[in-house]
């Protein structure tokens, strides 16, 4: 093969840089002008005949006016076949490249380059060499196009000139998918022979390339079936890197590393080492590697080995719980034990205590006390309503969109292997169909059994005797007996009327004041207030509806500062004058102004004492609170009806109050068959509440005397107590919580039964002093201080008819 230059030829022409493309000769390309200086340097060449222009590819596109020196020397004479002016303001043209040319000088004229360039024509000598380089080319070219996607394959090979090399190069070169510098190479090879050589060379690399990516495509494809189409990009991307000799095992290190530093237990490293080799060995993006991932991402969220640094300073933990909360010494003093222990034992167990009280007594708040006094984490899970096991102990993995249980959802959470973790509202989870929820919170409450903790997700054992567990709970009866067993009951019973003064002081009004934005220079609560609040608009054992009136009280003053500062225009359009309110001292009739009549009546003190109508102490879950018991005598055949929806032990308490009084009746002066000819109905208010309990026994049996012998019942006295039918008194419960509601409602004398004397520690200092307790042992001395007289002052009535007794017990009653 043999070529030679045939012809050097010294041309001037306007010159315009263009981006990211390379024309050759021989090649029609459209493009569009846009820059002022290629628009000057176009309109130079359209005005001469031949309609010539220099074309040149700049080195970095992102440049808007390049310098010569940064435009490549070499570029391609060009004849503009067409150039249409578009609405935006660009020239959209078609050029046709005629030859090479290279850039001997370069100026500026008129505001577009002007260059003098150099030409170079070459002749080929035919023969056999020349024959078999340009079959070659053509040959290879061919297979390009038939691997490849981009190209067409018809056009292409119709526009392949094999009887000229030096077309057949540019033409071959100008559509193989090349980056800027390697076309640029190719155009800057002027000898024909050249660069068609090294056409060939790149077109044995870009087969080479097609065939590695066709190769790939086809081991992708028999990876894949018809379930894992939608993974083709992900499962290409991960034989492009087997290709190149990567791996993705810089993720799965990192696992292993996580795993390793986590302090998990030796089963669970097991395990999760076993789920990490499964996980390396799936498709990434299947199903069941989604389900490993989340099941390593779990196993290393929760904590394995972190501690919060426990604070064992008792005259710190007494600062925070004096601090927080009013009242409840026997908490706080358990509190300061804990805290004791924890200093003497190295590693003690966790604690695990019942709060049981009714609402808004401070059970909630007080175990974060607890946290913030000990300096530790608190999490809380509220239990209420949960009826499923696996709210627990979590789903097994087998199930779709499983996960850990609340538990470990709450240690995660946390963050730490010592949290103070409450259990609210403990006594109301119920049960159906998935399980007992109760049942699944055993092991979690065994100090014995919680170090192994087995959560159904995880399927490890899990440590939890570090975690002070505190749970909460209305009512005890509720929780199952087993449950019960595993925590220490401590009991909040209802706030006294001055607790509730001095939590009001100190807590209640400063919290409300501030989340209304009133001032202490506008709002005062003076004692008077407060009683107001507490004894007429609040009957409750806590204090939530005490903050709620105080925030009603609040506000209204809050209006009535804004009111003050933004005054309504006046008439006549002058300017408003903001008026200076005074601070509102909030009295006993400030209150009733405010919030409009008193919700709740007065203390029963001044009523009259009744004949058959009883006062009685009931405990309930929100607290203590009286019950009035009425009696009434009229003939009939000896039925004795009970109403207000009493429940079955209630019934049976009436039962045996009646048999007391049948086998007492010589002694209150009545005729032995006098239940032949009368009906007696027994009525406890507020019909539509279930009232049950058998310590309302002696409260019945004073009730029926009182009707049966006409003797009006003390009204300023309450009881409480269980009977039996030979009449003696038995010891009842919530012994607190019925004093706390007698006092509340201004009765300041009561009976009870002996037994309870015991309990008398656990009642407020202030309310023992001011309150009269008689204990009782039998149903007779219950009579003797409750009844108005004695009952052998009652008139001998033993020649009676029922019809008589009936007249009698009526005219008592008219005559109160």
């Amino acid at each position: 093969m043999l070529s030679s230059k045939d012809k050097t030829e010294t041309r001037r022409l306007p010159m315009m840089p263009i981006r990211e493309v390379v024309i050759f000769p021989h090649m029609m390309t459209p493009f569009v002008v846009g820059r002022e200086s290629s628009v000057r340097a176009l309109e130079e060449a359209l005005e001469h005949g031949d309609r010539c222009i220099f074309l040149a590819a700049q080195h970095d596109a992102s440049v808007d006016e390049p310098r010569p020196d940064e435009i490549f020397s070499v570029g391609t004479v060009a004849k503009i076949v067409q150039s249409v002016k578009q609405s935006d303001g660009n020239i959209k043209v078609l050029v046709e490249g005629m030859e090479r040319g290279k850039i001997l000088s370069v100026s500026e004229e008129e505001g577009f380059f002007r260059a003098t360039i150099k030409t170079t024509s070459f002749r080929v000598e035919q023969g056999p060499q020349l024959d078999a380089l340009t079959s070659r080319v053509t040959s290879l070219f061919e297979q390009y196009v038939k691997i490849s996607q981009n190209v067409n394959y018809d056009s292409m090979v119709a526009a392949i000139r094999p009887d000229d090399p030096g077309k057949l190069a540019d033409t071959v070169g100008a559509n193989l998918q090349l980056a800027l510098e390697e076309k640029q190479e190719l155009l800057e090879i002027f000898d024909p022979i050249d660069r068609l050589t090294r056409v060939a060379e790149m077109l044995d690399v870009e087969i080479e390339k097609l065939n590695v990516d066709r190769s790939i495509q086809g081991r992708v494809k028999r990876q894949i079936d018809k379930a894992q189409k939608e993974y083709y990009l992900n499962e290409k991307i991960k034989a492009i890197q087997k290709e190149l000799g990567r791996g993705e095992k810089s993720e799965f290190d990192e696992l292993k590393k996580k795993i390793e530093s986590a302090g998990m237990t030796k089963d669970a490293q097991e395990k999760a080492m076993a789920e990490l080799k499964r996980l390396e060995q799936m498709p990434p993006m299947s199903a069941e590697s989604t389900v490993s991932r989340n099941y390593l991402d779990w196993l290393l969220a929760v904590p394995w080995k972190k501690k919060s640094k426990e604070i064992r300073d008792l005259p710190h933990a007494q600062s925070v719980l004096e601090s927080d909360h009013y009242g409840l010494e026997k908490i706080k003093e358990r509190i300061l034990e804990f805290l004791a222990v924890r200093r003497l034992v190295k590693d003690p167990k966790g604690s695990i205590l019942c709060f049981v009280g009714p609402p808004g007594v401070g059970k909630t708040s007080l175990g974060m006390s607890i946290a913030k006094a000990t300096g530790r984490k608190f999490v809380r899970l509220s239990l209420g309503g949960v009826r499923d096991e696996a709210e627990v102990r979590g789903h097994r993995r087998t199930y779709i969109g499983a996960l850990p249980g609340q538990i470990l959802q709450m240690m995660k959470k946390a963050g730490v292997r010592n949290p103070v973790f409450m259990l609210d509202e403990i006594d109301k989870m119920s049960t159906d169909f998935r399980g007992d929820p109760s049942a699944a919170l055993l092991e979690v409450l065994d100090p014995e059994q919680n170090y192994m903790f087995m959560d159904h997700y995880l399927d490890v054992e899990y440590d939890l005797s570090q975690v002070f567990f505190i749970a909460t709970a209305n009512v005890l009866h509720t929780i199952p007996p087993a449950l019960q067993d595993r925590m220490e009951v401590i009991r909040l019973s209802g706030y006294t009327e001055l607790e509730k003064m001095e939590i009001a002081k100190r807590f209640l009004v400063p919290k409300q004041t501030k989340e209304t934005g009133v001032n202490s220079g506008e709002i005062e609560f003076p004692d008077e207030g407060i009683q107001e609040l507490t004894q007429h608009y609040t009957r409750e054992a806590g204090v939530r509806n005490l903050e709620r009136e105080i925030g009603n009280v609040c506000r209204k003053v809050a209006r009535a500062v804004v009111n003050a500062q933004s005054p309504a225009p006046e008439k006549g359009g002058e300017k408003p004058v903001a008026k200076k309110i005074d601070k509102a001292v909030i009295t006993a009739a400030k209150v009733g102004e405010l919030l409009g009549p008193q919700k709740f009546r007065e203390q029963l003190t001044d009523r009259r004492n009744e004949v058959g109508a009883t006062v009685g102490l009931a405990w309930t879950e929100v607290g203590g609170s009286i019950l009035t018991t009425e009696a009434a005598i009229m003939e009939g055949r000896g039925r004795l009806t009970t109403t207000g929806k009493l429940g079955d032990v209630m019934q049976e308490s009436a039962q045996a109050a009646m048999s007391y009084v049948r086998s007492r009746s010589h002694h209150m002066g009545l005729p032995r068959d006098f239940y032949r000819h009368l009906d007696i109905h027994l009525h406890v208010p507020e019909g539509a509440i279930p009232k049950d309990g058998p310590s309302a026994g002696i409260t019945i049996a004073t009730s029926i005397t009182s009707a049966l012998t006409s003797i009006p019942v003390r009204a300023d006295i309450a009881m409480t107590g269980e009977i039996t039918v030979r009449g003696r008194v038995l010891p009842i419960g919530g012994l607190k919580e019925k004093l706390l509601a007698a006092h509340r409602q201004g009765i300041f004398e009561v009976v009870l039964p002996t037994d309870n004397e015991k309990d008398l520690p656990d009642i407020p200092e202030n309310i023992r002093n001011e309150m009269k307790l008689h204990f009782v042992n039998s149903m007779d001395e219950v009579l003797k201080i409750a009844l108005e007289r004695d009952l052998e002052m009652a008139p001998l009535s033993g020649m009676l008819t029922a019809a008589e007794i009936v007249a009698r017990s009526r005219e008592e009653k008219v005559t109160q």
